[in-house]
């Protein structure tokens, strides 16, 4: 098997080393070439053929969005991982990089003398998003103890149980997933959202904050002690956990630090599982695009509760990992196109609910999409 061949664009000499033995130190992969800035590496492209460019967003004469913006005139479907700093102007550019076609992105680390700690933290990193967006599978499927998913098919639902919370868990190609989602939500949607979005601190306040302007509902950071409201979409912030706490009146949000799940925190499982305990046959869950199988455990509870699933289809998933486990487990009750979701998720919301008057749910509906 051919290896994979990465081209890294990065103006320090220091992050092309780290990032070159990186990739050289792992048997499926080579280095196809090296750039200084954006112009030579769009020379070097058709010289070198590579199948996945790693793209510092900050370089000289072109940066990383100006050659992003170049790249995909001519290679819309090259596969480009971003390489940021974890402040809040690295993650206000990764996400416009991301809005502009990018795959991914990886944060480069703090202090890059400490030269082992920065190699391990973005080999880890690095490396599977690499061989998932080349499309490597890297492991097998693994179908879960759970006795759910001993049956390939969903089992038949006599009825659909009225829905009190939507629960999102998503990855890479999340941001641009839940901003084509989440503002077709009309602005009279009746139960709250909560939503894990793998991102690191800073990234996640500053992607609320993008989507908050898109969407009809109001869309924040969850913060630990808040009631859960209805129509309104919390996001889980980076390096915590976000779980629910019942209370006299419903549920509240708490925060803690954990040790990750699946290497993630916040992790989709961690949500899901509070979620489930909570709100049972009530839950809609729903996993968009990403890597890894963060999630399937919380589905299967979620379908032990007699919940919902909903997952995005491969076609249109970035990687197809996270929906693609819950799937192949039979967990889910639909998989449907990233723009067929918004309109089911609404569909079932309001399942057994009258909609305010003068408004019916097939018009409510359709007012979204024309937005």
């Amino acid at each position: 098997m051919a290896k994979l061949r990465v081209l890294i664009v990065d103006d320090s000499v220091v992050i092309r080393r780290l990032v070159s033995d990186i990739i050289a130190g792992d048997a499926e992969l080579e280095v196809a070439g090296v750039a200084a800035n954006g112009r030579i590496a769009l020379d070097k492209i058709p010289q070198v053929n590579p199948d996945i460019i790693t793209l510092d967003v900050e370089m000289p004469e072109m940066d990383g969005l100006e050659t992003l913006k170049e790249l995909r005139k001519i290679y819309p479907r090259l596969p480009v991982i971003m390489f940021s700093t974890l402040t809040e102007r690295g993650g206000a550019t990764t996400l416009d990089a991301l809005s502009l076609g990018a795959s991914d992105y990886v944060t480069k680390p703090a202090n890059v003398g400490r030269v082992g700690e920065g190699m391990a933290r973005v080999r880890d990193d690095l490396i599977p998003k690499i061989k998932a967006l080349c499309g490597v599978r890297s492991f097998e499927f693994r179908v879960p103890s759970s006795k759910l998913t001993r049956n390939p098919k969903p089992k038949t639902r006599n009825s659909i149980g009225r829905v009190e919370i939507v629960a999102i868990g998503t990855s890479t190609g999340g941001p641009n997933a839940l901003a084509d989602l989440l503002p077709v939500l009309p602005a009279d949607f009746p139960v709250p959202v909560v939503v894990v979005q793998h991102m690191p601190p800073v990234f996640t306040k500053l992607l609320a904050d993008r989507l908050a302007v898109k969407a009809s509902l109001q869309v924040v950071e969850g913060v630990a002690g808040e009631d859960l409201r209805s129509g309104r979409i919390l996001i889980a912030p980076g390096n915590y956990h976000m779980v629910l706490e019942k209370t006299a009146n419903g549920s509240r949000v708490a925060l803690n630090q954990e040790p990750p799940e699946n290497s993630c925190r916040p992790a989709v499982d961690v949500l899901f599982r509070s979620v489930a305990a909570i709100y049972g046959a009530a839950t809609l869950g729903v996993i968009l695009t990403g890597m890894g199988q963060d999630g399937l455990r919380g589905c299967e509870l979620i379908r032990e509760a007699e919940g919902q699933i909903l997952v995005q289809d491969e076609a249109s998933s970035v990687v197809w990992g996270m929906p693609g486990f819950v799937a192949r487990a039979g967990l889910a009750d639909k998989e449907l196109p990233l723009n067929q979701l918004a309109g089911e998720i609404v569909r079932r919301t309001w399942e057994g609910r009258a909609r305010p008057a003068g408004l019916n749910q097939k018009g409510a509906e359709s007012a979204a999409f024309r937005r």
